[in-house]
């Protein structure tokens, strides 16, 4: 059986579970949960991310605000900035979006959030309570991941799993999630001898190495679930030919746009092998903002058992 795992499914479902929840928190509090999102800079990318984020805690009922501090901004001032929101008491969740201008010290400035407001799960103290099973914040790419298995019914426990992606935003802790739901685990990478060898033990394949449609038939098992988390932009209609074939609807898309996206696996090779595999667009993209709607939920409930 050859199962499409669709993000957006998914995505409706828990945003429609998380809306009668943050009715009852803001009953609760007197108030509707807090989400304050700092974009700095003009990546038209990021722009794209804050405004679809902004706009699914609206529908939600969650009060959200964005701060959009110029390209010039300095560390001093953003660390002012998120100092500010640390203490304001309508304020549950804070989220960093990246990247930030280049002359910022991005990592001064995720650690200067509180770790009860970290909605993105990315302080060391909530990376300290994933990886030693104590509640807290976690990555909401990664999240979904696991929220995508079990709501299409895929065993984790006792199975082989493969992560090829070693960042501390999707492949450290989704390996960490894995093994929390009893999965065998293996990190790989892009310095893994014997890569594609090593991809053929998974029963579960995670792709997050940031390479467009780099995993292949060759390092897929038959029969797989293959999880695609890149998302990278095609410019070059040469490329775009090459991967999706001369006749393929996508070639006549970047026709008309310009680009598309496609992930860290082959489209077309990727499907004809697993038995289950999430599209790119459409998979693992629409549950990240899911997750953090449920974070948010999290974090001022969080706020309501110390009221």
């Amino acid at each position: 059986m050859n199962t499409l795992l669709d993000g957006n499914r998914v995505r409706d479902q828990i945003l429609e579970e998380l809306r009668p929840r943050v009715q009852r928190i803001t009953h609760a509090l007197g108030r509707p949960p807090g989400l304050a999102v700092i974009r700095a800079g003009d990546n038209a990318a990021s722009e794209v991310y804050v405004r679809n984020k902004t706009k699914t805690a609206a529908a939600l009922g969650i009060a959200s605000e964005t701060l959009t501090p110029p390209e010039s901004v300095t560390t001093a001032e953003l660390l002012d900035m998120v100092a500010r929101l640390n203490l304001r008491a309508d304020i549950d969740g804070i989220l960093v979006q990246l990247p930030l201008p280049a002359n910022v010290d991005a990592q001064r400035i995720l650690l200067a959030v509180h770790p009860a407001k970290d909605v993105d799960g990315f302080h060391p103290v909530n990376v300290g309570n994933l990886s030693t099973g104590r509640p807290g914040p976690v990555p909401c790419t990664p999240a979904g991941i696991i929220e995508l298995l079990k709501r299409y019914e895929i065993p984790m426990a006792g199975k082989r799993a493969v992560v090829v992606g070693r960042s501390d935003i999707v492949g450290k802790p989704v390996a960490m999630l894995l093994l929390r739901e009893d999965a065998t685990v293996t990190i790989a990478h892009s310095k893994t001898k014997h890569l594609p060898e090593v991809c053929q033990e998974a029963e579960i394949l995670i792709a997050a190495i940031g390479r467009p449609a780099f995993l292949g038939a060759a390092h897929i098992r038959p029969g797989a679930t293959v999880i695609d988390v890149g998302i990278n932009r095609l410019t070059v209609r040469a490329e775009v030919a090459k991967i999706f074939g001369a006749d393929s609807p996508r070639l006549a898309a970047f026709d008309e746009k310009g680009s598309v996206l496609v992930g860290d696996v082959h489209p077309v090779e990727g499907p004809r092998e697993a038995g289950a595999w999430t599209p790119v667009p459409g998979g693992v993209g629409p549950l990240t903002i899911a997750m953090l709607m449920r974070n948010t939920a999290d974090a001022a409930e969080a706020n309501l058992s110390r009221t």
